[in-house]
């Protein structure tokens, strides 16, 4: 278990996050959300207390242990799986911050329940992501995550449960005396990348790796992002890329869990932007009904790289948030099926309509599932002078 002063300074990441990641600045009187796992309490009441005395107004919400999601999507009728608690409509209007502190005590407690059942409850959603995704547009919104240690997730990863905690303690610098200065160092560094790649005039990506041979086009109006705040840890830059030109093989190597199901290997063939073929050694039924969830889930909504020389993330820990900014050799690079995110856009993100963000390719969908690869790859960029460069080798960015 993680002690008091490991927590503090959890929380002071957290909070540094939660600001960092905000276009906006907070205020006294902003309303924050804190909502968490039950495994996460004492981080959450530490940073309860810190957000009283930052003069917010916290709204504590702990989210459903594993049993009650049992239970609800097992005996959940269409109007449970779809309804929305009064006041949650006018509360996602009015919040200003989200902090989330994820704790599970079971990965594959859903593993029998029907995928499409999941599904309507993921869509019934997605009306309330997008008033925030909106008040975020116009910096009145933002928000942080992270991931709290527990034995469940030990397990899954191989791992003794201490070991499990010094990667997370690692991960987060909360090994250093002051992480938050960590944190600013490595946001700063971030910023000099961001702006080389922004500086390119990128037509298209080619990935490849042992088991990748994918094209990539990051398309018109967009910039790279990334190291933003919004998840603790998060040393991935990425881009949301134009949706309707993917084409090619990608290959997830690690491992995933999503929604009380666990996948392997999974392989996927995009043409024209669409996955067409979906491939795995364990999870392909959970896959593919995820992939028909809507129009949008079968295609691409983020391409991203993550850079060793930020992440000390170096093994397999059973959860996403983690292995998405796995560091090791090779850093990895990961591919979000689903939604795009709008904070790509190079421009006023508040005036960003769906008829734009459709004229633009940016992908719409409840979906948002992040499939990693840490194999050693080269990222090419062929840019629109006709020249080609590499941005990406041996798990680095190579800023020219």
């Amino acid at each position: 278990m993680l002690k008091d002063k490991q927590l503090e300074k959890y929380a002071d990441v957290l909070l540094w996050g939660l600001k960092t990641a905000r276009k906006g600045r907070f205020k006294k009187g902003d309303i924050v959300a804190l909502r968490y796992d039950p495994p996460a309490l004492r981080l959450a009441e530490i940073l309860f207390e810190k957000l009283i005395k930052m003069g917010m107004h916290p709204i504590q919400r702990m989210t459903m242990t594993h049993r009650m999601e049992l239970s609800f999507y097992e005996n959940g009728n269409l109007k449970q799986l779809v309804f929305h608690p009064p006041g949650e409509k006018e509360l996602m209007n009015s919040l200003n911050g989200n902090i989330y502190l994820y704790a599970p005590e079971s990965l594959t407690h859903l593993s029998n329940i029907d995928p499409k059942k999941i599904a309507k409850g993921t869509l019934a959603r997605k009306p309330l992501r997008e008033i925030l995704e909106k008040r975020e547009e116009k910096g009145l919104f933002g928000w942080t995550l992270c991931l709290y240690p527990t034995q469940e997730l030990a397990d899954k990863a191989g791992i003794d449960i201490n070991e499990y905690e010094k990667q997370v303690i690692r991960a987060c610098y909360l090994d250093k005396r002051e992480p938050v200065k960590e944190w600013k160092s490595i946001h700063s560094r971030a910023m000099r990348i961001k702006r080389w790649l922004n500086s390119l005039d990128i037509e298209y990506l080619h990935i490849e790796s042992r088991n990748i041979d994918l094209r990539i086009v990051p398309g018109k109006k967009r910039k790279w992002v990334g190291i933003s705040g919004h998840n603790i840890p998060s040393f991935e830059i990425f881009i949301s890329p134009d949706c309707r030109y993917t084409q090619g093989i990608y290959y997830a190597d690690q491992p995933s869990y999503r929604m009380g199901n666990y996948v392997e290997g999974v392989r996927i063939t995009f043409k024209d932007g669409k996955a067409v073929k979906v491939e795995a050694k364990k999870g392909r039924d959970f896959i593919k009904k995820q992939l028909s969830m809507d129009r949008g889930a079968s295609m691409v909504g983020e391409f991203s790289l993550t850079d060793k020389r930020f992440s000390r993330i170096n093994r397999f820990m059973a959860n996403t948030l983690y292995d998405e900014n796995y560091g090791g050799r090779s850093g990895n690079c990961h591919l979000a099926l689903g939604a795009s995110y709008s904070d790509t856009f190079d421009g006023d993100t508040s005036r960003l309509t769906k008829k734009m963000k459709k004229r633009l390719g940016f992908n719409d969908s409840a979906l948002h599932w992040d499939i990693v690869n840490t194999e050693d790859k080269v990222v090419r960029a062929f840019l629109s002078s006709g020249k080609e460069i590499i941005i990406y080798e041996k798990g680095s960015f190579k800023v020219q």
